[in-house]
């Protein structure tokens, strides 16, 4: 293997990352706008808003923007952790070769586990989000209830699914260009057909269209002012989950322009633009609709699960509510398509420093990209899906709620890999103390709060689909059970990979201060 070019940024000091390795990736093939656009792609708003605006006001009512706030608050602690760690080794792998810099090959290992586990799960409920709603636009635009209806067809179901993400494997395989250029179009559909929706649910508003309709107020954002705990916590799990996936745009730090700084750059801006849709779009709703469960309602429970498809024709009108649809099809395959790049790249990183078979680390001749890690991941998601899918539909969503277990299992991990591999440099200056030191361990200390809560509600059966085993929640067994399964991965791949276990490949390191600039 080579090793990577890593040279001192302008502002910072020359650092002990000599055993990271270049991966062959495409360089320069991406930049900031592109960047960005990748992160908000991942994050896909249209599909987390349709999903979760219901539930999030069945939690905490009229207090949905408060929460969205809160839930931005870690996720940009935890960001600030990213771009720290990615001027210092702007790498792939990210999260595992950090928590290995940080922490020594087996933590490491396993916040790796977390992040491939964490996404398997989010591409195959892409796909199967994506499927639904190609069948429900089909039927909304031939206006045939039959064709509509084929998507309760299991076989056709599994079929579309299928066919979509290998379509989505197929692009993601030749390289970023064909990425970048897709997501554009995409990206740009999902936040024009939103500012559409804002503009016209507060037109609603002001008319007084709807008898469930609100009058804006600032206590909205008061985040105290939820009625209890549990209810913040349930919104503050919804929310959390909405911001995932921002950190794609840290995954192709190796492709990125000024691989030191862009990416962290992009993960701020798209942070910021998702805060503002989910801001103004939870606002705009709420004074439309309300938040109660009556009516249109976004807490209605006949429609809390998919608000847009409820509010798409009231709102936008039966012509333009069609695009509403479109949206949301399109942001559901927009980030099945990105999602591959981040498990991709941390395959394709762990198969480099050992801590994985060798195979998963070719790089394409000619689109420089990990084809043979795509391929894998496109292959275990339609797998994952179609098994679930076909063993049972309350598996396969228990199996989706304990993703936010694996979110906060790799992302606390990041964020404390970040204070202590910078632990050496806290008292240079203010700046180093709270933006690689302070932020990331508030940020971490935060989502390691949630993911323990995360892991006493799933104890209890009613939580998630409410099926049980042995009287246990199946969420928890799900979730603690790919813990427990990584770490039985990790030991036989430990007895074949021992160097990289005795940490001689990828090595345990802080920042080695040699000069000021």
């Amino acid at each position: 293997m080579t090793q990577l070019d890593v040279r001192p940024a302008a502002e910072d000091t020359a650092r002990d990352v000599t055993d990271v390795r270049g991966k062959g990736l495409g360089k320069g093939s991406v930049g900031l706008v592109g960047s960005a656009v990748i992160g908000i792609s991942t994050v896909a708003p249209v599909y987390c808003l349709t999903s979760t605006l219901g539930s999030t006001a069945g939690e905490v009512g009229v207090q949905m923007p408060a929460v969205f706030l809160a839930g931005f608050l870690p996720m940009l602690l935890v960001a600030f952790a990213y771009r720290e760690l990615n001027k210092a080794v702007p790498d792939c792998g990210t999260s595992f070769t950090w928590t290995v810099k940080a922490f020594g090959p087996r933590i490491g290992w396993m916040c790796g586990w977390g992040l491939v586990i964490a996404t398997i799960i989010v591409l195959s409920n892409l796909a199967g989000v994506a499927t639904s709603y190609f069948w429900l636009l089909a039927g909304e635009i031939t206006g045939s209830p039959s064709i509509a209806a084929l998507d309760d067809n299991k076989l056709v179901h599994i079929a579309t699914c299928l066919t979509l993400v290998a379509v989505a494997t197929a692009i993601s395989y030749r390289g970023m260009t064909a990425t970048k250029g897709v997501q554009y179009a995409l990206v740009g559909l999902q936040l024009l057909v939103l500012a559409v929706f804002v503009a016209m649910a507060l037109q609603k508003a002001s008319a007084g269209s709807f008898d469930t309709g609100l009058d804006f107020s600032w206590q909205w954002m008061n985040p105290f002012a939820v009625e209890s705990m549990a209810a913040f916590t349930a919104g503050l799990s919804l929310s959390i989950f909405m911001y995932w996936g921002w950190d794609a745009c840290l995954a192709t730090n190796e492709e990125t322009t000024g691989s030191a700084k862009t990416p962290g750059r992009a993960s701020l801006i798209a942070m910021v633009v998702l805060v503002g849709s989910y801001l103004a779009t939870g606002i705009a709703a709420q004074m439309a609709v309300g938040s109660g469960d009556q009516g249109l309602g976004l807490a209605n429970p006949d429609t809390s699960d998919n608000v847009f498809a409820a509010l798409a024709g009231p709102v936008m009108g039966p012509a333009l509510g069609v695009l509403l649809f479109v949206a949301v099809l399109a942001s559901a395959a927009a980030s099945l398509q990105t999602t591959f790049i981040p498990v991709a790249r941390t395959v394709l990183a762990m198969s480099t420093y050992e801590a994985l078979p060798p195979a998963y680390a070719k790089v394409h001749p000619k689109f420089k990209t990990p084809g043979r890690a795509t391929v894998m991941a496109g292959v275990a998601t339609g797998a994952f899906y179609t098994v679930m899918t076909l063993v049972s539909e309350n598996v396969l969503t228990d199996t989706i709620f304990a993703l936010g277990l694996m979110i906060c299992f790799y992302y606390s991990l990041t964020a404390f890999a970040c204070a202590w591999y910078f632990r050496a440099e806290l008292r240079r200056s203010a700046r180093d103390l709270f933006f690689k030191g302070v932020f990331p361990l508030l940020g971490g200390i935060l989502l390691a709060a949630v993911f323990l809560k995360t892991l006493v509600d799933m104890w209890d059966p009613a939580y998630g689909s409410g099926s049980t085993v042995l009287g246990v929640g199946s969420v928890f067994v799900i979730g603690v059970g790919l813990l427990v399964l990584g770490l039985g991965v990790m030991l036989v791949t430990e007895r074949r990979s021992p160097a990289f276990f005795r940490g001689e490949v990828l090595t345990k390191s802080t920042p080695a201060l040699v000069v000021e600039d």
